[in-house]
């Protein structure tokens, strides 16, 4: 990865595009380069999709839970993530290291909701118990491209 392809990416996560006239406005790539380099990003797996974002709330599943998953399970994690993911309304499961086995963000569509996903949690073998958080308001979620400074990112990537 060299900078242009840095660059193009940081542009795409602060404009929420893949726009290749947008990025060009953004970061003065000609419009060729970029459609040839987000080819290769796409070929290399840098880039995974080209789907719309969608406003969750406004769908309809404003409600955020975080829940905290002690486990007992045989087999590796990766089979027992699945089984978490397998639970409605679950969008992230992360492996974790300490006391907490495995953190799980759900969306979901209103607080009644909770009580059935805590229940599935609870019918999966290898599940101990579930500690929950509300998300009372999501102050920022961003991209994690966002969250750096081009120059770090040039920093740190760039070969």
């Amino acid at each position: 990865m060299d900078e242009r392809d840095v660059r193009l990416l940081k542009a795409i996560a602060e404009l929420g595009t893949g726009s290749p006239e947008q990025l060009h406005e953004e970061t003065g790539i000609p419009v060729s380069t970029i459609h040839y380099r987000l080819s290769n990003l796409r070929e290399e797996g840098v880039i995974e999709n080209d789907r719309y974002e969608i406003d969750l709330d406004e769908l309809g599943l404003g409600v955020t839970v975080l829940i905290e998953v002690h486990a007992d399970y045989e087999g590796s994690y990766e089979e027992f993530s699945d089984r978490l993911l397998s639970v409605e309304g679950v969008t992230n499961v992360y492996f974790t290291m300490g006391e907490t086995d495995f953190i799980v963000v759900a969306r979901l569509s209103s607080s009644e909701t909770v009580e059935r996903l805590i229940a599935d949690f609870e019918q999966l073998d290898g599940v101990d118990r579930t500690d929950s958080t509300f998300v009372i308001s999501a102050i920022e979620e961003r991209d994690a491209l966002q969250s750096y400074n081009l120059d770090t990112l040039l920093d740190e990537l760039v070969e």
